[in-house]
């Protein structure tokens, strides 16, 4: 018996606009039927990553992230820009050592992580 680590969900307010925003910066498609309520960004390549679901609950983002995402690229300076251009909004920036990230929020104030790599 073995378990797959299929995707991971996500709590929204507007869960096909939070939907968007991810598509657009993983560069997926958002699935078919996506409206407010739930929304899925589809894998694609398998390698890609795995499946993100958004589901709408009543209550706000109160408190950080248990859990974030971690994103990793070649172009630290032009991803950075396209994310703010996308609607991410710059939390803070950390240099350390030889590493170096920048935590963003996106459009429903959930952090994630930028590194350059």
């Amino acid at each position: 018996m073995s378990t797959t680590f299929f995707g991971v969900s996500f709590d929204a307010a507007d869960a096909a606009r939070t939907a968007r925003f991810w598509a657009a910066v993983l560069d997926r498609e958002v699935a078919d039927g996506a409206d407010e309520h739930d929304a899925v960004v589809e894998v694609g390549d398998p390698a890609g990553g795995p499946r993100l679901a958004f589901h709408q609950v009543p209550e706000a983002k109160s408190v950080k992230n248990r859990f974030h995402p971690d994103l990793i690229t070649g172009d630290y300076e032009g991803e950075s820009e396209r994310l703010l251009a996308l609607g991410a909004t710059k939390l803070h920036e950390v240099v350390h050592g030889g590493a170096r990230w920048t935590t963003f929020a996106d459009v429903e104030g959930n952090e994630f992580d930028l590194i350059a790599g």
